[in-house]
């Protein structure tokens, strides 16, 4: 009886500081909208320095809100490899468990570019961000795919989720095109990003209160480069992009699979 009490106070303060923290990560947002950005705006650079220090401030306080939920018990983390991250012209492609995952991912890189939905745009906790920090939208695939590759090219990092949505649990990996098409045509290295969720938590579809038994550790493996090389070489590149896609698809899922038998 006394450990179901103690279970259930627990329970409830996570309940809360989920809360907190959600609450916290949309006043900030908006905070960052109306005061911070407007300073950087005006700060003298060219456009794509004015996105770089947006990007670094998104970063900065992406760190702080990682932080402040693993302070309150919300979640525990542990990362392997970080010190492969943080490259110019970097294409970063991960697996999407969780919606704090791209959280915890631009906390982790001081710089980066992302692909969002054109929708967000129209949230007043994310509007303020993706404007200035420059990230790209998916409403055009064709000018996403250029827009990215030319962001890769001039030096500048990106991170993609081939799945285009948070992955649901227990059916295999759905790789759309996009990341494979946008690391051809900028040439760039790809490095793999796995990320797991245990217990699973805010998954498609699930709403921020749904939260699990105990406190969720989020871990992030950084691990060696692909070369999309030998895939370049195939013609026509519409061959290219669909191979280099199955190879993601396959490599993330073994990934998966060798997590699931190893338990770790």
């Amino acid at each position: 009886m006394a450990k179901t009490f103690i279970q259930n106070i627990d329970y409830g303060w996570r309940l809360l500081a989920t809360a907190i923290s959600f609450t916290s990560f949309g006043i900030g947002g908006v905070l960052l909208w109306l005061l911070v950005f407007p300073l950087l705006a005006i700060w003298p650079g060219s456009r794509p320095q004015k996105a770089c220090r947006a990007q670094y401030t998104v970063h900065m306080s992406f760190y702080l809100f990682i932080g402040l939920m693993h302070r309150l018990g919300v979640m525990t983390y542990e990362v392997i490899g970080l010190e492969k991250l943080n490259r110019p012209g970097q294409l970063i492609v991960a697996n999407h468990p969780t919606l704090v995952d791209v959280v915890f991912l631009l906390s982790r890189i001081k710089q980066a570019n992302c692909i969002v939905k054109a929708s967000l745009r129209r949230n007043p906790a994310m509007r303020g961000p993706i404007l200035n920090a420059g990230y790209i939208s998916n409403a055009d695939s064709e000018t996403m795919v250029n827009d990215c590759a030319s962001w890769l090219s001039d030096g500048g990092a990106m991170i993609i989720f081939p799945e285009g949505t948070r992955s649901v649990p227990g059916q295999p990996y759905r790789f759309q095109r996009g990341a494979a098409a946008i690391a051809l045509q900028a040439g760039s290295i790809i490095t793999p990003v796995t990320l797991t969720c245990v217990p699973s938590t805010l998954t498609k579809n699930q709403a921020w209160h749904q939260i699990p038994a105990q406190r969720f550790h989020l871990k992030m493996v950084v691990n060696d480069d692909i070369d999309p090389q030998p895939f370049r070489d195939l013609q026509p590149r519409s061959i290219a992009v669909r191979r280099l896609t199955h190879y993601l698809q396959d490599y993330f899922t073994q990934q998966r699979e060798r997590h699931e038998r190893d338990g770790n």
